[in-house]
């Protein structure tokens, strides 16, 4: 089943079910696609595409996450916790911080990056290999905290 199917299916059971926070998640999604279908790309929307959409909903939660416990709203701050949750069921399987930290000291190897200057270089080797599956802070703090220790 193809994403596009999958959200219309879970937003018929999110109806049925009467959960008001996966339904509004999920037709914000819906519109994402409508929007990307509407977009004029002349093509269908593949596993990529549903990707980018997921993490950028994804991120604007995590930042509207990080805002409102910054300015003292738990209610909202929760709120946005509960559609990331949403979110997060239709992203892939995401890499641990062992994983990617793994990953990264292969490719640091591999470079032979001795310093800090060469952190352009690791992250830009490193992303495509982890888009979906890591957020790109922790990559950039586990790539960070490698190069200033070797």
């Amino acid at each position: 089943m193809n994403f596009e199917a999958k959200i219309n299916e879970e937003l018929k059971t999110a109806i049925r079910a009467g959960d008001k926070i996966r339904l509004e998640t999920i037709r914000g999604l819906r519109a994402r696609i409508i929007e990307f279908n509407k977009s004029g790309s002349q093509r269908d929307l593949n596993e990529d595409d549903a990707i980018k959409i997921l993490n950028f909903e994804a991120k604007k939660r995590k930042d509207a996450i990080e805002m409102y416990e910054k300015g003292g709203r738990a209610d909202l701050a929760d709120r946005e916790k509960a559609e990331l949750k949403v979110i997060q069921e239709f992203l892939p399987q995401q890499l641990t911080i062992e994983e990617i930290t793994a990953m990264a000291e292969e490719l640091i190897i591999k470079f032979d990056v001795r310093d800090s200057k060469d952190f352009g270089r690791i992250m830009g080797a490193l992303m495509p290999k982890v888009t979906g599956k890591a957020d790109g802070k922790v990559v950039t703090e586990i790539i960070k905290n490698l190069l200033s220790n070797s």
